[in-house]
């Protein structure tokens, strides 16, 4: 197991087995995370980099307005047609 030593200003260093194995360079952003009395350093990447293509499996060329629109349509002609149904039993 890697040890690193905490300076004065309170800062570690990166080993460089670590930082070839992952391909970390200066300037690069590490995320951070506690977790118990474990810290978890994990490269940084974006948000946008993270999601992308999220959902891409429900694409089916459908505008997701117009698909809404098809949702709102089917769900209110249920909702008439049981309010028919309801309708029609009292009479």
């Amino acid at each position: 197991m890697l040890s690193v030593k905490v300076s004065s200003k309170f800062q570690i260093a990166v080993p460089s087995e670590v930082r070839q194995k992952l391909g970390i360079k200066a300037g690069d952003r590490l995320d951070v995370e506690v977790e118990g009395d474990v810290i978890h350093l994990r490269r940084y990447v974006p948000a946008a980099i993270r999601l992308y293509g999220i959902g891409r499996q429900f694409y089916d060329g459908v505008d997701a307005v117009d698909r809404v629109r098809e949702m709102r349509d089917e769900s209110e002609r249920s909702l008439t047609e049981m309010w028919d149904r309801i309708d029609a039993e009292r009479t």
